[in-house]
């Protein structure tokens, strides 16, 4: 068994997807491919990498406010890295 689980389908070039959950798993996440796109940063116009992430959630075990909480998180953390030396 298990409590989570990630799936990366990026490294084969697929932006986005949606992963299905394999009980007794509470949650999976669907990691797509980084791409450099346009991207507003600090008011300009900039390009940046830009990936997809989506999380799965079984909600008889993960309250979806509390998935949304991690997704926002992981969100932050691969957007600064350096916060996860801090």
């Amino acid at each position: 068994g298990g409590t989570a689980s990630i799936s990366n389908m990026g490294m084969f070039g697929i932006k986005q997807f949606d992963a299905v959950i394999n009980p007794p798993q509470g949650m999976i996440m669907a990691i797509g491919a980084g791409e450099k796109r346009p991207y507003v940063i600090d008011d300009a116009l900039q390009i940046a990498t830009i990936m997809s992430a989506t999380g799965s959630f079984d909600h008889r075990a993960i309250d979806g406010a509390d998935g949304a909480e991690l997704m926002k998180t992981f969100k932050e953390l691969v957007e600064a890295p350096m916060g996860m030396i801090a």
